[in-house]
């Protein structure tokens, strides 16, 4: 019997995932994640997933996307990317969000956080950013 198959990892150690809605191909993902980023980002899944009973997800452009259960179609309140030293988490009305998030953004309301291998996440403040962005309307993707 053939073994899997070991997802790619895209420049900065992003993992090459097929597009896909629901929690698999999110957990696939995480788990393609390289090194620590794997269990970094399990830990803020399942935080996102307690914060946000019902949340939606799904990978679009090798990204996870996370949306409120009761959002319209395809709109999102975060996403993240893995590139070589940290994780990208994008609040995407994140200038709504208070505090805001502390990386600026070329565009438009989306602020960022970055977690790195060395970071002790503050998971209340990051839980409430949660909170926050899962009841604003969004970003269409």
């Amino acid at each position: 019997m053939a073994k899997p198959e070991k997802p790619v990892l895209l420049s900065g150690g992003n993992p090459q995932i097929a597009k896909g809605e629901g929690d698999a191909p999110v957990q696939a993902y995480i788990a393609a994640m390289p090194g620590w980023k794997s269990a970094a980002w399990a830990r803020l899944d399942a935080l996102i997933a307690r914060e946000v009973p019902g949340v939606r997800k799904a990978v679009k452009w090798n990204s996870p996307l996370y949306g409120a259960p009761d959002a319209l179609p395809n709109h999102w309140f975060l996403s993240i990317h893995c590139y070589d030293r940290y994780i990208k988490v994008a609040f995407f009305d994140g200038r709504r969000l208070d505090p805001v998030p502390p990386v600026a953004s070329k565009s438009g309301d989306t602020r960022y956080f970055h977690v790195h291998e060395a970071d002790a996440v503050d998971e209340s403040a990051f839980a409430d950013w949660v909170r926050q962005a899962s009841v604003l309307p969004g970003e269409k993707m």
